[in-house]
């Protein structure tokens, strides 16, 4: 059999390090990416091989090609061939409106989550692609409802980001169709993860909680399940779905 081995780019915390869990306890060895969170990476990575997984924390800032292409060396020479890819890795830049963004808060932005993300499906696809020699496989791109919603007076700037993910989503789904290729997006809505603290609003999830149908806010480990179906042959025949899991916003 195929080994199945993933690399989850943001994988120290919140979404990222709960699929990770999961894919581990799904069968895979995982390749955990961490920019500078490097206690929480190893500390996850030795929880996964303690319960019987293989996984490895490596440090890359997604915002550097240089620094993806030792990503997935690292991961070719440790683990195997990657054949599932989880585009995780970004970053919000902070709330402003538009009139107040910097550019290089716009460029920081672009270069994380659309630059690097097109970057590591580009590495991806030279491994995965049948066309290529490779077993095939399957990419995951972690959107966000603000991609649909704009996200007014929040941050405009990193809903455009997203917007672009899914852009590329659907594009490349449809560029590698036949080449063993799947290619899909999960889109969050309001989560509960350290993000909202981090950029200064420690409450957002209180004060928006009316806005969500079923009136709470979703976890990592609901994102992950969605993850995991599809990078799963249980999802066999989708590619380019964005799959929304905000409860109903």
């Amino acid at each position: 059999m195929t080994r199945k081995v993933a690399l989850v780019t943001g994988g120290s915390a919140g979404i990222g390090a709960a699929t990770a869990r999961l894919l581990a306890k799904t069968g895979y060895t995982v390749g955990i990416n961490f920019r500078s969170h490097k206690e929480d990476a190893e500390r996850l990575a030795d929880e996964v091989t303690r319960a019987g997984a293989k996984a490895i924390a490596i440090q890359a800032d997604v915002a550097s090609e240089s620094d993806i292409l030792r990503m997935f060396e690292t991961v070719d020479r440790e683990l195997g061939p990657v054949s599932a890819l989880v585009n995780n890795a970004g970053i919000t830049g902070g709330y402003a409106r538009v009139e107040e963004v910097s550019a290089e808060t716009i460029d920081k932005v672009f270069r994380i989550n659309v630059a690097g993300a097109i970057l590591c499906a580009r590495e991806a696809v030279r491994r995965m692609s049948t066309k290529r020699g490779g077993q095939g496989g399957s990419i995951v791109n972690i959107s966000s409802i603000a991609a649909q919603l704009g996200s007014p007076g929040e941050y405009v700037h990193y809903a455009a980001s997203k917007a672009a993910i899914d852009a590329l989503t659907r594009g490349l789904a449809k560029e590698v169709a036949t080449e063993g290729i799947r290619v899909n997006a999960v889109a969050p809505g309001l989560i509960e993860t350290g993000i909202h603290a981090a950029n200064g609003d420690p409450g957002r999830l209180e004060r928006l909680r009316s806005t969500i149908p079923m009136q709470r806010p979703g976890t990592p480990e609901e994102v992950a399940e969605s993850v995991a179906w599809l990078l799963s042959d249980a999802a066999s025949y989708v590619t380019g779905s964005i799959l929304a899991i905000g409860g109903g916003r």
